[in-house]
């Protein structure tokens, strides 16, 4: 089966410190940043960003997210969490304040292992379903992939999960 977009709706974003690591396309190993998240949870920096118990902010977004933008030119591709702005940051690790927003979020749904859930592919479908929606993308704004528990952490009985993939909208 391929992945499939089961759902889409627009919500809102407060202001937010994304606390994480910066990665660029440099970074990308076989055109992914699989081995970056793997790293994240070897070395438990996932853990040690959740655990200091900072208060994330309220909703969704305190799950782990895989934030991308462009800035000047240049992609950017974060791995962390979103925090209360003004959040103080660990050693380590390094932050970018997130203006609010509103954000259209595609629900993906497929198996994580097949790759379908990632990519330019995807996140093309999902502008198509933005546009069929009515949405309109805030160009080089935000793009995240949000790995909501439990519907990312637990597969279904077909061993399926849903990426949320969150879209900065006007």
């Amino acid at each position: 089966m391929a992945a499939e977009i089961i759902k889409i709706y627009k919500e809102h974003l407060p202001a937010a410190r994304l606390i994480g690591k910066r990665y660029t396309d440099d970074d990308r190993i076989n055109g992914s940043f699989g081995a970056k998240w793997s790293e994240w949870f070897q070395n438990k920096w996932v853990h040690e960003i959740l655990g200091e118990d900072l208060g994330v902010i309220p909703g969704d977004y305190g799950s782990y997210l895989g934030a991308m933008r462009v800035l000047d030119g240049k992609f950017e591709y974060w791995i962390g969490t979103a925090f209360p702005l003004n959040t103080p940051i660990q050693d380590g690790f390094e932050y970018v304040d997130i203006d609010e927003q509103n954000m259209a979020v595609c629900w993906i749904y497929g198996d994580e292992k097949s790759g379908e859930l990632f990519g330019l592919d995807m996140h093309n479908k999902c502008l198509a379903e933005l546009n069929k929606n009515g949405y309109v993308r805030k160009e080089d704004d935000w793009c995240m992939e949000r790995y909501t528990c439990p519907r990312y952490t637990t597969p279904d009985e077909k061993g399926n999960v849903i990426l949320d993939y969150c879209i900065s909208v006007v």
